[in-house]
């Protein structure tokens, strides 16, 4: 990357150069573009299956109760299926097309992702036999904890990467 030949002021007359703030030219920034990667929503899918399976393994072990092991399985099922089907439509949408268009798909594919949570979580006393609360709400919120555990391996990836 090069070097600063001039140095660049803020709105308040502060000099950027000095604070070790650098506007990156169109081409440095496609070339930290390319070394930083974008967390997949499949990705998180994926954990919070193997999440929500380590969940319900675990909870057989320590309990041995079958009726606790699918209270959490259930609990975990109620965050991945409306994950994975947000994640089905925002991939359907083609998010370059308009900016206003991408926010509405968004909001509107995250609706849908709670209305299905609440379904599922209120079906949940006709669809799981014996059911457990307190197990199926710690399979619904260690699961759904997984989006802030794969964001933060994924920033402590980022700050591995050199940029300079």
């Amino acid at each position: 990357m090069g070097k600063i030949t001039k140095s660049r002021v803020d709105s308040q007359g502060d000099d950027l150069e000095q604070d070790g703030i650098k506007t990156l030219t169109p081409e440095e920034a496609a070339e930290v573009k390319k070394k930083l990667r974008s967390l997949s929503v499949w990705k998180v899918v994926a954990y919070q299956v193997l999440v929500g399976a380590i969940l319900v393994l675990l909870s057989m072990w320590i309990t041995g109760n079958l009726a606790v092991a699918v209270s959490v399985g259930y609990g975990a099922l109620s965050v991945i299926v409306p994950a994975a089907v947000f994640a089905r439509g925002m991939s359907r949408q083609v998010s370059s097309v308009n900016a206003g268009a991408a926010v509405f798909g968004f909001l509107f594919w995250e609706l849908i992702k709670i209305g299905l949570t609440l379904v599922m979580l209120t079906a949940s006393n006709w669809w799981v036999k014996d059911l457990s609360w307190p197990a199926m709400l710690v399979g619904l919120v260690v699961t759904m904890k997984v989006y802030w555990i794969a964001l933060g391996f994924n920033s402590v990836f980022y700050s591995k990467i050199k940029l300079t």
